[in-house]
């Protein structure tokens, strides 16, 4: 079940969605969420298949500790992780559905801090799915320290991981692992 928030910021994405497979960037308004900003963020798909920050809230960049405008979102995830995340972006994308990944943030010296972060499909000026309106959700209390890269703990909410292995929660010696 994902967190209230998440769910407040995909029931908008579905709202201006209506019948149509995803809704426009120009169709999303920040003042309808205000209270999500800090944590919300807007991404789109390069030519290279890269996902790269367009908008960031500051807390978001504060979890990052930089300022993101630019910057490639898959480099903030471990290697091993950003396959998978690349795989299932594109899925929603094509597929034109939410995606939830759940998510810690490992930092050198505090203790893990979990988070969601969700991922809704939105097309271009040009009409092709190529951005997300999305959101950082944290799910446990976080320090002020910032995240070293993000580990993939599951991926939930849509159908973009058909077909590909699921990732699943493991714990060993009381260490969750994905």
């Amino acid at each position: 079940m994902a967190h209230l928030n998440t769910e407040l910021l995909i029931d908008y994405w579905r709202r201006r969605r209506g019948e149509r497979a995803m809704p426009a960037r120009s169709d999303i308004d920040p003042a309808d969420f205000a209270a999500l900003l800090p944590h919300a963020f807007i991404a789109a798909r390069s030519d290279d298949g890269d996902i790269r920050f367009r908008l960031a809230g500051e807390a978001v960049i504060d979890l990052h500790a930089r300022p993101l405008a630019g910057e490639s979102l898959l480099a903030l995830w471990t290697a091993p992780h950003r396959q998978p995340l690349t795989k299932a972006l594109g899925a929603s994308l094509d597929l034109a559905e939410a995606l939830v990944v759940t998510a810690e943030a490992p930092s050198d010296d505090a203790p893990l801090f979990s988070l969601e972060v969700a991922f809704a499909p939105l097309t271009g000026p040009d009409g092709r799915a190529d951005r997300f309106l999305g959101l950082y959700q944290p799910i446990s209390k976080r320090t002020r320290h910032s995240a070293r890269e993000l580990r993939m703990l599951a991926i939930n909410g849509s159908a973009a991981v058909r077909g590909g292995p699921h990732l699943r929660l493991a714990v060993l010696d009381g260490r969750r692992l994905a």
